[in-house]
Formats: C-alpha cells, sequence, structure tokens
C-alpha cells in the first residue's frame, strides 16, 4: 500500500514539474529578459560609440612607419616601447612582492598584522592614480632628481600591487582544503603544502590577477605625469624622460596640427588593442582554469 502511494506521490510529482508554466508566469518572465536586454543595449550604446568614433577616426592612421618612427617624426614608436619598459618595470617590483603578499594572507594569515596588511591593499585599490602620481614623484623624482622611466614604473607597481595581493589570496582560498589535508597525510609539510601543492594549483588564478593588473597599469596616464613624463624622440635610458601611449594621447589631443591629432587617434586604438589583448589572455587563462 505504501509503495503505491509513494507510486502515484511520484507520478503527481512528475505531472507537475513537467507541465507548462502558466500564461502569467511565461508572460513575466519574457518581460523581464526584455527588460534585461534592453537597458543592457542602453549600457552598451556609449562604449560602443567611444569605440566606433576612435576607430572611424584613428584606422586611417595605421601604418607601418609610425610603429618605428618617434612622436617628433609623427610616429608613437618610442611611446609602444616606453610603455612596455615602464610596465615591465611595475611588473618586475610588484609581481614577486604581490604574489608572496597573498600567500601569506591566505595560508598564513590569520593573525592581527595578516588584517592590517589586507586592510592596506583593499584601502590601496581605491587610491585615485594621481595620488600615486604624487607619491611616487615625492618617492623617486625628488630622490633621483628627475623624471624617468623607473620612476614611471614605481608609480605603476603601486598601483599594480594591491590587485595582485587581493586576486592571489582569493585564488588560494578556492583551493580545497582536502588538497591541504591529502598533503599533510603524506607527510608534507607547511611550506611544501603551500608552494608545491596550493600555488601550483591557484596558478591560473594568479596568471589573471597578473594580467588584470598589467591592463590596467598600461592604461594610466595621471601617474606617469608626475613621474616619467614625456619625450618627443627616443628616451636615452631608464633615468630619462620617458614617453608612453596614455601620455602622448594626454598631451597631444589638443594639438592644432593634424597629424598630431590624426597620430593621437592611432595611438588610442593601439593601446585598447593592447589591452584588449591582455584582457582576452586573461579571460583564456580562466576558461583553461575552469576545463581542468
Amino acid at each position: 500500500m505504501s509503495d503505491r502511494i509513494e507510486l502515484e506521490n511520484d507520478e503527481s510529482i512528475t505531472k507537475e514539474l513537467c507541465s507548462p508554466l502558466p500564461k502569467e508566469r511565461v508572460i513575466f518572465t519574457y518581460l523581464m529578459n526584455a527588460i534585461a536586454f534592453g537597458f543592457t543595449g542602453l549600457a552598451l550604446i556609449p562604449l560602443l560609440s567611444i569605440l566606433w568614433e576612435i576607430f572611424i577616426r584613428g584606422i586611417s592612421g595605421v601604418k607601418g612607419e609610425v610603429f618605428v618612427k618617434a612622436v617628433i617624426d609623427n610616429g608613437f614608436g618610442n611611446a609602444i616601447w616606453g610603455t612596455i619598459v615602464m610596465v615591465a618595470i611595475g611588473a618586475f617590483l610588484s609581481i614577486p612582492t604581490g604574489v608572496m603578499t597573498g600567500i601569506f594572507l591566505a595560508e598564513f594569515g590569520q593573525n592581527p598584522i595578516a588584517n592590517i596588511v589586507r586592510f592596506i591593499a583593499n584601502i590601496l585599490t581605491g587610491v585615485p592614480s594621481i595620488v600615486v602620481g604624487i607619491f611616487a614623484y615625492g618617492i623617486i623624482v625628488l630622490t633621483i632628481k628627475g623624471f624617468s622611466a623607473i620612476a614611471g614604473g614605481f608609480a605603476l607597481a603601486v598601483i599594480m600591487l594591491p590587485v595582485i595581493i587581493l586576486t592571489t589570496e582569493e585564488s588560494l582560498k578556492l583551493i580545497p582544503t582536502s588538497q591541504r589535508l591529502a598533503s599533510a597525510a603524506l607527510g608534507g609539510t607547511r611550506f611544501q603544502t603551500t608552494f608545491r601543492i596550493v600555488v601550483t594549483a591557484a596558478i591560473p588564478g594568479i596568471t589573471t590577477g597578473v594580467l588584470l593588473a598589467v591592463a590596467r597599469a598600461a592604461g594610466e596616464t595621471a601617474p606617469l605625469l608626475f613621474t616619467a613624463l614625456f619625450s618627443l624622440d627616443w628616451s636615452e635610458g631608464l633615468l630619462s624622460p620617458t614617453a608612453s601611449l596614455p601620455v602622448l594621447i594626454f598631451n597631444l589631443y589638443n594639438d592644432p596640427d593634424p597629424e598630431k591629432n590624426q597620430l593621437v587617434w592611432t595611438t588610442s586604438i593601439i593601446l585598447l588593442g593592447l589591452i584588449l589583448c591582455v584582457s582576452i589572455i586573461s579571460r583564456l587563462v580562466i576558461s583553461q582554469r575552469k576545463i581542468k
């Protein structure tokens, strides 16, 4: 008897689950979907209009020679090189520090010191970039008596650091505790478990955070105005003023020379392309992490 009652209950539940939704719920679902798509379209209009305007105005200036000439010769090769150099300096300074700090916060950070470090990292994510530029100006420019690529790289490192710290910490926290326990059960020390098991498993997430930090730093303008300044010609070294793509756009946007104005729009395409490539790489890393 009880089996028959359970069978009838199962059939009724199956029938209820397979029955179509009431018309009111179907209409409400379609209405909400339409509203969501509508607001999404409104949000995309400013972005697409900006991209379209930059593309239309700048595509005609994309020629081979502009990549090897300096700004003084109506090119931006020196600005591309300066951006790469300063981002590389920033990455060299921030990646080891940020990753190790994130490991400390995630694996050994159950103490007041870790809470203070985490609080400072969260605050740094919201500090305006121009304030970072003033800080780097006081620390580096006034110390070495001049604007330079090193000062610009230091400012970018300060901007990249909190992003790398927080993404590293969150990536490590996503690793299951069972992996740590398994390593300890096999005789692994805390150090071996952290760096051979946990960090290895979190490499895709850490890499994503690093790439996002690099993409953000590549588009910063304000810190470089106070640190690297600008140069119309090729830089003489790491201790001299250095051109960059964002500052080139800032300096030459109102230039009355039509060639310089065209160079600004073309530079905008290149800068957006670089940031887009880094963002795509980070998305690919995330997708590979999900597949694994």
